[in-house]
């Protein structure tokens, strides 16, 4: 056996094992059997490795110093598929995001300055600088503080993520086609779309367009079997529009992560699957959103900046279906199956392109455990 240091962190609503580069095989193909390894996968129970057999804890942050003068450290994140032989590096994680400036700082890569510390990262699989704040108290980042996140039971410290240089973090432009919106058509029928590209790239559609109200839970999208495969239709359809993947039905096996799906409605009253209610008057938009194949149980940090710099974009299925008097608000707040998650954003028009001045979200993070994680020495071999 092999044994490998990692450390297992909650960023945002996400959980993920931690680890630092010179860990892991610099070979790619090995590198990614070792995940998998890691994991458990392929298997639905990932009952051999550390995934929980959910997406949102089949997530990895792979942490090193940075490779650029500009950042601090570089980051790179990968979905690891539960069911299938894929590690996926397309677009990026902004919950994971959450707990790569505390886990720098930890682990001595980035200088602990106290009231709060400034970590710029390089977040390789998008090219872009995230800057994270991250409070800071004798030495470590801090766990305690006032910051309650729907998803998370309890509070924790406050991490400010700033991601207005992610515009285009995948397809290089906001609007990949250059359109606020645009149709998709499955035969006869046609449903139209708006494609932004800010996190990461996410395809909106109005939830009454699917024959939705906006306010099912996940566990209710995901057992309509006839919607389901509407949704991943019109995302594979996307994805080939915009150059992720040369034809539509290779979507779902070659680039499941992203582009993300969103379905948005206008704020209405709904109770969460957890218990907890949210009233119109709340939110400015309610969404549910879909990677990797299912429902997100809260709302990826990634989603949540795409859809505050659609907010901003006037044409947009996102600025239609947005409370009215949200459009000129900098701070709008999303309705999700969980609860609320807020977002910051500016934007302004340059050179007769909108361009995002500010995109910002807040979250928590803690550490869980560190120590070592064992593989087989034949995985190492057999890559």
């Amino acid at each position: 056996m092999e044994q490998l240091r990692c450390v297992i962190m909650r960023g945002g609503t996400s959980k993920g094992v931690y680890i630092l580069k010179n860990q892991l095989p610099a070979d790619p193909a090995k590198r990614d059997a070792v995940i998998r390894a890691i994991y458990g996968s392929p298997d639905v129970r990932q009952i051999d490795g550390l995934g929980g057999a959910d997406p949102l804890t089949s997530k990895l942050a792979i942490i090193s110093p940075s490779s650029r003068e500009d950042a601090d450290v570089d980051y790179t994140f990968a979905q690891v598929s539960i069911d299938t032989a894929l590690v996926d590096y397309k677009g990026n994680c902004g919950n994971i995001s959450a707990g790569v400036g505390p886990f720098a700082i930890d682990e001595g890569l980035v200088e602990a300055v106290e009231p709060v510390t400034t970590v710029r990262i390089h977040q390789t699989n998008t090219g872009k600088i995230l800057v994270a704040e991250v409070p800071v108290k004798d030495g470590r980042a801090a766990v305690e503080g006032d910051l309650h996140i729907d998803g998370v039971p309890g509070t924790g410290a406050k991490i400010t993520l700033d991601f207005s240089d992610t515009q285009g973090a995948v397809t290089g432009k906001l609007l990949p086609t250059g359109n606020p919106k645009d149709i998709m058509e499955l035969g006869r029928q046609k449903y139209e779309v708006s494609i932004v590209d800010a996190g990461n790239p996410v395809v909106f559609i109005r939830a009454k367009d699917l024959g939705m109200k906006g306010t099912e839970t996940p566990a209710e999208i995901e057992n309509n079997r006839q919607l389901m495969k509407i949704i991943e239709h019109i995302r594979g359809l996307a994805a080939e529009k915009v150059g992720m993947v040369e034809s539509w039905e290779l979507a779902a096996s070659k680039s499941p992560y992203v582009p993300f799906f969103a379905i948005v409605s206008p704020p209405q009253e709904y109770v969460c699957y957890n218990g907890l209610q949210v009233k119109a008057g709340e939110i400015d938009i309610v969404s549910r959103l879909l990677f990797m194949l299912r429902v997100h149980k809260t709302y990826p940090a990634t989603g949540t900046i795409c859809t505050g710099a659609a907010a901003r974009i006037p044409g947009s299925i996102v600025w239609e279906v947005l409370r009215e008097e949200a459009r000129s608000r900098i701070s709008i707040n999303i309705g999700h199956p969980a609860g609320i998650i807020p977002v910051e954003s500016v934007a302004i028009v340059e050179n007769g392109e909108i361009r995002l001045k500010k995109a910002a979200i807040y979250r928590t993070a803690r550490r869980i455990m560190e120590g070592y994680v064992f593989v087989r020495k034949s995985v190492f071999e057999e890559a």
